[in-house]
């Protein structure tokens, strides 16, 4: 997808209260703006690094401009955690993610399951009243890099993930198809894996996802101030490895 307005560079100052970020501006200038990531964005916080952030253009927002993306180890990250969902589906849409290929209509944000959760995806086959096809589709954005062209997830405890997976495995017994794709968020991705170290019950439910016939897909993104796009399949290791980079 294109930016409506090219991304605007700057420089990483901090970040704190989960959803604040200072950024300083090439004239100088010092702001704070929206950071759309509730994670710790472990190994994305290149303080007097830099970063690149987006203009809302609405002078009403409290915080006009978002933090998009950063650069850490000479690679780019996206962390705006909004972005994610429209990569995959338009991924989908083009025919990048061959796997999920076919489908009629993709549908956002869909109520199903036993625990009331919203699908990010729904890909549908045949008549919008009695589809003869269905596949859920949960997207993941993937920043924690320790090396080695490794990205992991989760970068934080994240509850909600597992319960996602939970509910990816009762669509497959339902007799439906359900798919996990990683957005493999660094642009110097060469392998996705679970943070075993942060979030020991994630990784244990994504082994049992994988098992019980939950499609794990990870695909890496190419980012620069003007376009962001997945461009290709990348492993998904479930043996797991430490997130234990520094932040």
């Amino acid at each position: 997808m294109r930016f409506a307005e090219p991304l605007i560079e700057v420089t990483f100052l901090r970040r704190y209260k989960r959803f604040l970020c200072d950024v300083r501006l090439a004239d100088g200038t010092e702001m704070t703006v929206h950071c759309a990531n509730s994670g710790s964005m472990k190994s994305c916080q290149p303080e007097g690094g830099r970063a690149w952030i987006s203009d809302s253009k609405n002078p009403k927002r409290k915080l006009r401009y978002s933090l998009e993306a950063v650069e850490v180890d000479g690679a780019r990250a996206m962390v705006n955690t909004a972005r994610p969902n429209h990569f995959v589906e338009e991924a989908i849409a083009d025919g990048t993610i061959a796997e999920l290929a076919g489908y009629d209509r993709i549908r956002r944000e869909v109520r199903y399951g036993s625990e009331r959760s919203r699908i990010d995806l729904l890909l549908e086959r045949g008549s919008a009243e009695a589809p003869d096809a269905r596949c859920y589709v949960e997207v993941k954005n993937v920043t924690l890099g320790v090396g080695g062209g490794a990205a992991l997830f989760p970068d934080a405890v994240t509850a909600r993930g597992t319960k996602h997976l939970r509910e990816l495995m009762g669509v497959v017994e339902a007799g439906d198809r359900a798919a996990l794709v990683f957005c493999a968020g660094r642009t110097d991705t060469r392998w996705v894996g679970p943070a075993d170290d942060i979030d020991p019950l994630y990784g244990e439910t994504l082994r049992a996802a994988a098992a019980a016939g939950v499609e794990i897909l990870a695909y890496r993104l190419e980012l620069d101030p003007e376009q962001a796009r997945l461009v290709a399949r990348v492993p998904v290791r479930l043996d797991g490895l430490s997130g234990s980079a520094s932040p």
